[in-house]
């Protein structure tokens, strides 16, 4: 699957995927520092599913109605951050 992993995701989460052999553009890595509606624009252009762990585009997708391929909220209690690369697999599967 092809994914684009907001800056706020775990580093970690998106090794685990890339190990699986998913396609995932790290905002880290190549688009430091772009907007949300830079982020989902492109995400968009390359059928890609937006990873987010905070709730910041929630307004833009759903009260503004832009585009998206789909977007995945990942919300874990600290004390549950584990739990994170098992249920985007599950997710996944």
């Amino acid at each position: 699957m092809k994914f684009l992993a907001d800056e706020c995701c775990d580093a970690a989460l998106v090794r685990a995927l890339r190990a699986d052999g998913h396609n995932v553009l790290y905002v880290m890595e190549s688009m430091r520092g772009a907007t949300d509606e830079e982020i989902l624009s492109r995400a968009f252009a390359e059928d890609r599913i937006v990873l987010i762990e905070d709730k910041d585009f929630g307004e833009l997708v759903c009260r503004f109605r832009r585009p998206v391929r789909g977007i995945v909220l990942l919300r874990f209690h600290i004390r549950d951050r584990a739990w994170k690369i098992p249920r985007m697999r599950w997710l996944i599967r």
